[in-house]
Order: structure tokens, then C-alpha cells, then sequence
């Protein structure tokens, strides 16, 4: 008999057969709101019907266009629609499937560019499993060890997590900034730094967004030192935290976006975009691959594009994102092992704590499996499994957003309960 390999483990024991809009259905019918959204893939929700359509169509017509072979028509489109939306100057684009794949060609593109090999990560980031892009991920052990050596020339710096130190936003980010420059004094030289990556808001490290004085000095230093500054939006992209990118809240454009998980609405797709002048300086052969830019996931995210625009998915967000939160924090009012609610737009999370401050998983995992009964998907991160994180689709309604704090509010009684009694 074969299987899948047992760390292949579901956050719930839900077997979906069906999907349509915030809601998974499993094999009995059971309907249940996804607050996973895929881990903020299915940005459009399950099965857009525009998304289904524009697929089915591409099905028809032609599967997998090569993209170093042959150019397609979905692959144009694609290009022409995101011209609309990404930062003033990121006009040249390169694509992959996943998003370790393309940090990796950002990593790439930025030690090509500058001809300096170090990079420059901040700490709780999470970039990807591969070896390069793991490396680079400090989100958390079980992501980074068993497989040494990793990738060298790779930098930590810290992030600006208030919570975590016990200080105010301020302090933190003062803290941060200073800290970097202090490594680029004592471990990475600027002549040796190519880049610095940031997610505007760390996605597995506890959903801790970043603050515009932080982001306007990682920008000061890069401008200053020469080296580039690489936004991870992954997860924070296309809408995901009430503006279509996760640095546009802060005022700051970087000089290469990764993008990825909500761009195609489930189907696979990931890509790099630099200025013209950047992306020329990487080296021959050094962009490519046999699955990027896939004729059918181009077309799904041609139509997620014209849906997020046409649906205003992103002012949905930022709107159901504050009605959502408002909601969360009136349960973390009245229940003392909530230690924290914070996030941006539909990317949002609340985080448990012992008595004494210190990282609750136990009773976070209690809470997400009672809401699991309760017909609520969520999902876990942080470094201690501590956090448990929402992020529904972008299609989501006021009448939704209620029913899972509903839930919400259940479930956390319930495993708040089993706290109290340990």
C-alpha cells in the first residue's frame, strides 16, 4: 500500500470534495467557512466562476506553451494587466510556479546585479522551503533544520516586533534600525550586501506587519549603502491586506517584488518584477524553467486580476478586514490568555499567551480544532505554533465575517476553558 509520507499532515481533519466562494463542503455535505483560503491562495475564493471560465476555455485551446520556447497569448495579457498595478518602474517580469522559486530568482537577480554576495534577512521571515530560500527563513526551526549545510552569505537582522520584545512600535523600530546598522558594521559589510528581503508583513512568523519608519530606513540604507531592497509578497500581495500590495500601506517601493499565492486564485504561478535596467544585469541562462508561466495559470490570473479590480476586492478587504478585527479584539477584551490581536486588512491573527506572558501553543491549537467543530477553518503560526491566523478569501461579506466570529468566540471559550483547567 502506498501513502503519503506521514509528516504530510492537515491542519484539519476536513476532506473537502467542493468549493465555492468563502465555504468548503467535505464528502457529507458539511459546509464549513475557510479562514485558510488555501494559506491565502484562493484570493477570489473557490472557484470564481470568471476564474473557472477563463481556465476551462485555456484548457481547450492550449495546456503549456513553453515560455522559453514559444510565447502565448495568456502570457502577454498577463503582463499588460499587471503593468496596471505594480510600483511605478517595475516594468520587467519574470515568472516561476512557487514562491520558494522566486525569492530564489530575486536572491539570484540581486548577487548578479550587485556582484556582492550577501543577503541581509529579517528576523521571524519565512521565504520558502527550498535550500536557498530556507536558508533565508528564520520563521522557525522545523523549516530550516535536518538538512545542513544551508546556503552561505545569509544575514539576520531583527523585525520590529513590539509584542514579542514587550516594547511600544516605536521602541521596536528604533531598536531594528539600529541593530542593522550595526551588522553592516560587524558581520556584512555594504560592499558585500546585495539585498535586504522583507515581507511587509511576516506571513509564518505571527502575522507582524511592518511600520512605515521601519520600511522608509530599510529603504534610506539601501539607497545610502548600494544595495537593493526586495519586498517578499508572497503572502501580502494582490490585495490580501486592503491595499494591493503589502508596502503600499508604508509609502516605500522596493526595488524587486516577489509575488505569488493570491496572483492565479489556486492555480500555480510566482514571479519576480524589477525595473528593465535591474533585470538586464542578470546573467544569461540564469532565468528559465519548464512549468513557469503555464498557459492555463496565466489565464487564471488574468481573470483574478480583472476580478479583484472589477469586484473591488481590495477596498472589500481593507472594509471586511477592520469589521473583522474589530470583532477579534472584542473577544480578546474579555479573555485574558489573548496576548495580542494584530495584522492588516484580511490578514489578521490573534496570539496566546500563559499568565505570565510567555507563548501559549497549547491552548491556540485547542482553539483552532474547536473551531474546526464549530465549521470554522483556521490555521496556526508563529514561532511556538502560538498564533492562530485568519485569511479568507477576498470575496468575503459582512453576513460571513459575523458567522465566523461567531465561531470564533465559541471556540475560543472552549479552549480558553481547557487552559483553566491544566
Amino acid at each position: 500500500m502506498t501513502a503519503l509520507s506521514p509528516h504530510l499532515r492537515q491542519a484539519t481533519p476536513v476532506v473537502a470534495a467542493r468549493g465555492e466562494g468563502v465555504h468548503l463542503f467535505d464528502q457529507d455535505g458539511r459546509r464549513y467557512l475557510d479562514f485558510t483560503a488555501g494559506i491565502g491562495v484562493t484570493s477570489t475564493g473557490h472557484c470564481h466562476p470568471k476564474v473557472v471560465a477563463a481556465a476551462q476555455e485555456q484548457v481547450g485551446t492550449l495546456i503549456h506553451g513553453q515560455y522559453t520556447t514559444v510565447m502565448h497569448e495568456p502570457l502577454r495579457r498577463l503582463v499588460d494587466k499587471l503593468g496596471e498595478v505594480l510600483p511605478t518602474g517595475l516594468d520587467s517580469l519574470f515568472f516561476t510556479n512557487s514562491g520558494s522559486e522566486a525569492v530564489e530568482a530575486a536572491l539570484r537577480l540581486a548577487r548578479q546585479a550587485t556582484g556582492r554576495p550577501n543577503i541581509v534577512v529579517c528576523h521571524g521571515g519565512f521565504h520558502g522551503r527550498t535550500v536557498a530560500a530556507a536558508s533565508m527563513t528564520t520563521s522557525g526551526t522545523r523549516f530550516r533544520s535536518g538538512f545542513s549545510p544551508l546556503m552561505s552569505g545569509v544575514v539576520v537582522t531583527p523585525f520590529p516586533s513590539a509584542h514579542r520584545y514587550g516594547w511600544d512600535e516605536e521602541t521596536a523600530t528604533r531598536f531594528a534600525l539600529k541593530e542593522l546598522d550595526y551588522t553592516l558594521q560587524t558581520i556584512s559589510s555594504p560592499a558585500d550586501t546585495a539585498a535586504i528581503i522583507v515581507e511587509p508583513v511576516l506571513g509564518e512568523g505571527g502575522y507582524v506587519p511592518a511600520n512605515r519608519a521601519f520600511m522608509e530606513g530599510l529603504r534610506e540604507r539601501a539607497d545610502r549603502h548600494g544595495f537593493l531592497l526586495i519586498a517578499d509578497e508572497v503572502q501580502t500581495g494582490v490585495g490580501r491586506t486592503g491595499r494591493f500590495w503589502g508596502h503600499d500601506h508604508f509609502g516605500v517601493a522596493p526595488d524587486i517584488l516577489v509575488t505569488a499565492k493570491g496572483l492565479a486564485s489556486g492555480f500555480p504561478l510566482s514571479g519576480i518584477a524589477a525595473s528593465e535596467e535591474l533585470m538586464t544585469k542578470a546573467w544569461p541562462g540564469s532565468q528559465g524553467g519548464t512549468y513557469g508561466a503555464n498557459a492555463v495559470a496565466c489565464a487564471a490570473a488574468c481573470a483574478t486580476l480583472d476580478v479583484v479590480r472589477d469586484e473591488k476586492l481590495v477596498e472589500n478587504a481593507e472594509a471586511m478586514g477592520k469589521r473583522l478585527r474589530q470583532g477579534l479584539e472584542a473577544v480578546a477584551d474579555r479573555t485574558p490568555g489573548i496576548g495580542d490581536v494584530r495584522g492588516l486588512g484580511l490578514m489578521l491573527a490573534t496570539e496566546f499567551v500563559t499568565e505570565d506572558g510567555s507563548p501559549d501553543p497549547e491552548t491556540a491549537a485547542r482553539v483552532q480544532r474547536a473551531a474546526v467543530e464549530q465549521g470554522l477553518l483556521l490555521l496556526l503560526c508563529g514561532a511556538w505554533n502560538q498564533v492562530v491566523r485568519m485569511i479568507p478569501a477576498l470575496v468575503i461579506d459582512e453576513t460571513a465575517v459575523d458567522e465566523g466570529l461567531q465561531a470564533w468566540a465559541t471556540a475560543v471559550e472552549a479552549g480558553a476553558s481547557g487552559a483553566a483547567g491544566r
